[in-house]
């Protein structure tokens, strides 16, 4: 299975959900959103793509890796319930570093879940997947 699917890796991409997209934060994330209306032949995947960012103010490569991790674990429980086909950049903000050394990752997806619901981007009411 290819880890990069779903996933923003190119600049461009990034550019594109900044400057074109909305954004919804909290005191922990910041949140960009942009709807893809069609798919370019660089596109052949359907479904929501997401990248992170973390600034070098928050640590050590350690720690924002680490943070990273987190993010991308507490993203993964929510994908399928997301609407369209969005292109989602998550911002980390400076206090999630202690959010991640005080509840781990239950903790920053609680709060992925409030920035997500702001947006309007979760579906129905079912919004995690089963183990």
């Amino acid at each position: 299975m290819n880890r990069s699917r779903g996933r923003l890796s190119r600049s461009e991409d990034f550019t594109r959900v900044y400057r074109t997209g909305r954004s919804v934060a909290n005191k922990y994330l910041v949140l960009y959103y942009f709807e893809r209306l069609e798919l370019g032949p660089r596109e052949p995947q359907s479904g929501p793509r997401v990248g992170f960012s973390v600034s070098r103010r928050l640590g050590t490569s350690v720690d924002r890796n680490r943070i990273k991790r987190v993010m991308r674990e507490a993203f993964r429980a929510h994908a399928q319930s997301l609407r369209g086909n969005m292109d989602i950049v998550l911002i980390a903000r400076t206090p999630i570093g202690e959010l991640v050394e005080a509840g781990g990752c239950k903790a920053v997806e609680e709060k992925m879940v409030e920035v997500l619901r702001k947006a309007s981007l979760i579906l129905g009411g079912e919004e995690r997947r089963p183990s």
